[in-house]
């Protein structure tokens, strides 16, 4: 599998080039030169695409769980055996290191559809009986054509996350990667093609969010958005999709915090806290980017996380002995800078980073940066209020359990939460107590795709993943039957 000269749309189970011919450029972030040319979609190939999917909704909904099995298992298989291709694929396109993207990016992509094309077939209702001799019982029904829409930092990884459970309970998908990462959804109708999709059940549209992906969200008869992005992306979507009453369903931004007792495993906190800070170059929604420390080993966390950070190697993706990849574009890089001068000016002092990194040789013109720590800031500044989406954390200390709850619930943002303590009693505590979707307690990115998804608060409305994701795809139809005299 190769990325080619120029991307295609996947329409109706063939590659095709957008309806205005025109394309624009996607530049490898590691080198800043030209890595493919993308398709600038619009309406018209969306309407094109929406058509296929409603062709093919009919026979695909009412295809057998175990017949629907079999087409899905097989691109998983297929994600799989093409995962060297598909991770470099993924590293060119996003700057993202070689080995994370075979160790953690397209393996999930793989069990994405692994886990829903299983988890159909178990797929179940509830049925209620009533004493007046009736019986209700609840269908579970694929909504029609959904869209999905992804985004560049995790991109195949969350394309799948999306796609397989609409798949898999019987919908057809029009779906859109990001403009900035678009190389491996292109790879993935290539995949889907050998392994007996139907036509139109995917429809993959690549192009920029305002054409391609307002086109997917204002068509009529696309009933329902799954979108990952930001937040501000995110309310422009619901007040589109809102008065046209599709379903949504929204992962937006997090602005997490790390809280770190001084009764933690402390080795293992903070190795796991390099990781959950500078994981993908700070580039997940889920990375930890405030750390509060309890004041009586604040000092002590403080040389520890910076003599582990100062190792961390920043370079080329495709080199084995690279921590840290690219940024994942020239624009994103400008945009942490600036950040990082407004922490200075809202009094901000750099422990380390906090400056573009310039290689040498074909990198000269990528996008590298240092991982950054800073310390010495309020609660209430725009660096611990706004999301920055790359590697830059903030140090705090704190003194008691309620002045940490305090600060951690204290943006507008609640995606996840970690604690690192010893105490039980303390982690269920806070753990009920922390404004957040997700809550780890003396680990960080454990994931159980049986378990729900999401945000509060600005960081999203809805779940993903398990049975929440298959619901959220699903109609519900009560069905009462009176079976008396």
């Amino acid at each position: 599998m190769k990325i080619p000269a120029k991307l295609s749309n996947y329409i109706g189970g063939k590659f095709v080039a957008p309806h205005t011919k025109q394309y624009f450029d996607n530049p490898n972030p590691s080198t800043g030169k030209l890595l493919c040319k993308i398709p600038d979609s619009d309406k018209r190939d969306v309407a094109k695409a929406v058509a296929a999917a409603e062709k093919a909704f009919p026979a695909w909904s009412k295809l057998s769980p175990p017949k629907r099995f079999k087409i899905l298992n097989d691109i998983a298989e297929g994600i799989l055996t093409n995962l060297d291709a598909l991770a470099k694929a993924e590293s060119m396109d996003s700057g993202k290191p070689l080995w994370l993207s075979k160790s953690v990016d397209i393996p999930r992509a793989h069990q994405n559809f692994q886990f829903f094309a299983t988890a159909q077939m178990q797929f179940s209702t509830g049925a209620h009986h009533m004493r007046e001799e009736a019986i209700n019982y609840t269908l579970r029904q694929p909504i029609g054509v959904v869209g999905c829409i992804s985004p560049w930092n995790l991109p195949l990884y969350l394309f799948t996350w999306k796609i397989a459970p609409a798949l898999a309970v019987g919908n057809c998908v029009v779906a859109k990667p990001s403009e900035i990462t678009p190389c491996t959804a292109y790879l993935l109708g290539q995949i889907c093609e050998k392994a007996g999709l139907p036509p139109g059940v995917l429809n993959i549209i690549q192009g920029n969010g305002q054409n391609a992906g307002q086109a997917i969200v204002e068509h009529p008869k696309v009933k329902a958005i799954s979108f990952t992005g930001g937040t501000a992306t995110g309310a422009r979507i619901a007040s589109l999709a809102a008065p046209k009453f599709k379903k949504l369903s929204l992962e937006l931004g997090g602005k997490n915090p790390n809280i770190i007792f001084a009764d933690c495993d402390f080795n293992k906190m903070v190795k796991t806290s390099v990781g959950s800070s500078f994981g993908n170059n700070g580039q997940i929604c889920l990375c930890g980017s405030r750390i509060y420390i309890e004041e009586k080993i604040y000092d002590k966390f403080k040389r520890a996380f910076l003599k582990q950070v100062k190792t961390l190697k920043v370079g080329d993706p495709l080199n084995v002995k690279s921590n840290l990849g690219a940024l994942s574009s020239a624009g994103h890089l400008e945009k942490i800078l600036n950040h990082i001068e407004i922490a200075k000016e809202e009094g901000a002092k750099v422990l380390t980073g906090g400056k573009q990194i310039k290689l040498g040789g074909k990198f000269s013109k990528g996008s590298y940066m240092e991982p950054t720590v800073l310390e010495g800031l309020d609660i209430n500044c725009r660096t611990n209020q706004e999301e920055i989406f790359g590697p830059v954390v903030t140090l705090t200390p704190f003194k008691t359990e309620a002045a940490a709850l305090k600060m951690a619930n204290g943006t507008n943002y609640g995606l996840s939460a970690t604690i690192w303590t010893s105490d039980l009693n303390r982690a269920h505590r806070m753990a009920e107590k922390l404004e957040a979707g997700i809550v780890w307690v003396n680990c960080w990115l454990k994931r159980d795709l049986r378990t729900p998804f999401g945000g509060v608060k600005n960081s999203g409305v809805g779940r993903e993943g398990g049975w929440e994701a298959m619901r959220f795809f699903t109609e519900a139809k009560n069905v009462c039957v009176a079976y008396g005299e």
